[in-house]
């Protein structure tokens, strides 16, 4: 039976830029179906949360320019169920707000909060974790993070070191959390076994979660809390209007997670990817005789191998000659790029945007 205390909050503010071409600041890449399985990333994160989180529990924090598009893709949410944030200014205001909108509804809100894009192959797992954390937060002052049992040394995740010994089944005390690492460490860290990969899924009570804006940022908790009593009222909207432009732009990890010391992880593994690139979609997808990921129906590839290639489906696209490439062929802009300068993406965004202005942004 679904707790009708348990709550998600699912974040879908980010522009993805280093999908672009395909992901774009007016559409970003949690609204595209990326690995061309019908869905986009964020209907798939949806319906995993509608199996076990009351319907009418399920939120989506995003951009205000985002709003249509979320209520296009997920007609059966609530509209009010749909935080329109008027300005980007990272995890933590955002989590902020929904913690306090949640505690003003309902005291006893426990609730996990998840990224739009994610990949979950494993739902039965994945559902038994989340339940897990959901549990173990509802009966302490606790907040809790997923970290993924790591499989190789990836430079593109953070990583969660946690001590030795279990403080509830399955649940281990956070010791230290790492951002990217270099190659190197991410080996040393693989091979001493106690870390983890950060996957940015966490769970927490709205009182626990307030408790702690209370003592690590004073200020944005400030904020939030002299217009709590308008959430959930017609004044909500102006309230955000006037709290968001004063709070600083700082992710949950910063503003809280490494600050605090009833941080605890628990340890999984549920076929996770965070999608953070396009070789992270190349790993995630089906590939052809020659290993070509092709997402597209209308593609003919001839010598080619180990490619990702993702083009719209009325255009056909000849593949010729390429080893290790990505291709990605969008109406109006075309990217061919060596897979192991991915990480350079952002760089040629950058370079796109100082040349051409926002046009192709």
């Amino acid at each position: 039976m679904q707790n009708k205390h348990h709550y998600v909050a699912i974040m879908a503010g980010g522009i993805g830029s280093r999908f672009w071409p395909m992901s774009r600041t007016a559409y970003p890449k949690q609204f595209l179906d990326v690995l061309n399985t019908g869905k986009t990333l964020i209907q798939w994160t949806y319906e995993r949360y509608t199996q076990f989180i009351p319907a009418e529990n399920i939120y989506i924090v995003t951009s205000e320019e985002y709003v249509s598009i979320v209520e296009k893709q997920l007609p059966n949410l609530p509209k009010e169920n749909i935080l329109a944030e008027p300005s980007k200014k990272n995890t933590a205001p955002c989590i902020a707000y929904i913690s306090f909108k949640l505690a003003q509804k309902d005291p006893q809100a426990t609730f996990v909060v998840a990224p739009s894009d994610h990949l979950i192959l494993e739902q039965e797992n994945f559902q038994k974790i989340v339940e897990q954390s959901l549990d173990f937060v509802s009966n302490i002052k606790a907040l809790a993070t997923l970290g993924i049992m790591p499989t190789n040394p990836n430079t593109g995740y953070g990583y969660i070191q946690y001590e030795g010994l279990e403080v509830s089944k399955g649940v281990y005390k956070v010791k230290t959390f790492t951002e990217k690492p270099t190659v190197e460490i991410a080996a040393s860290f693989l091979a001493s076994g106690d870390f983890l990969w950060n996957a940015g899924i966490f769970a927490w009570k709205a009182s626990t979660i307030i408790a702690a804006f209370e003592k690590y940022q004073p200020e944005m908790f400030e904020l939030f809390d002299g217009e709590k009593a308008n959430f959930n009222t017609a004044s909500e909207k102006q309230s955000i209007q006037k709290i968001y432009p004063q709070c600083v732009n700082i992710s949950i990890d910063i503003a809280i997670m490494e600050k605090a010391d009833n941080v605890y992880v628990i340890p999984a593994s549920f076929g996770w990817s965070d999608l953070g690139t396009w070789n992270s979609a190349y790993e995630a997808m089906e590939k052809d005789y020659f290993a070509n990921a092709v997402a597209s129906d209308n593609v003919i590839v001839i010598d080619a191998t180990k490619c990702m290639i993702n083009a719209p489906k009325d255009k056909l696209v000849v593949v010729q000659g390429l080893d290790d490439f990505i291709v990605v062929d969008t109406k109006d802009v075309l990217l061919i790029c060596s897979k192991e300068k991915e990480q350079s993406i952002k760089e040629y965004v950058a370079e796109v945007k100082r040349h051409k202005g926002d046009k192709y942004i």
